[in-house]
């Protein structure tokens, strides 16, 4: 008898199906070997979003802490194809003349 395949997605279904049907939300957990923490985060969401909310999500940051704004990268883009000679020093410092102190200016490295 071949093993049985199984994905995250069906895994999770089961484990609704049986807090469904009425068995306790610690037994179920010891059966499928998750945490109770786990269990209920995954209750909850099955209860506000549905059948989606079993899905992977992504684990990609909303945001990143040190990005530029998009008018300042694109400008530096533009910048460096316009002149690849120039350097990281000569574009921060033509960047801070433009920009004069209303945004963010990267550092060296950063340029």
């Amino acid at each position: 008898m071949p093993w049985r395949e199984t994905s995250v997605m069906e895994e999770r279904l089961r484990f609704v199906a049986c807090l469904l049907e009425g068995e306790g939300i610690s037994d179920v957990c010891r059966e499928f070997g998750i945490s109770r923490k786990t269990g209920y985060k995954i209750f909850n969401r099955y209860e506000d979003d549905g059948l989606e909310a079993l899905t992977d999500r992504s684990r990609r940051p909303v945001r990143y802490a040190n990005q530029l704004p998009e008018p300042v990268e694109a400008m530096i883009v533009r910048l460096k194809k316009e002149k690849p000679h120039w350097g990281a020093r000569k574009i921060r410092e033509l960047l801070v003349k433009r920009l004069a102190g209303n945004v963010r200016v990267p550092s060296k490295s950063g340029a």
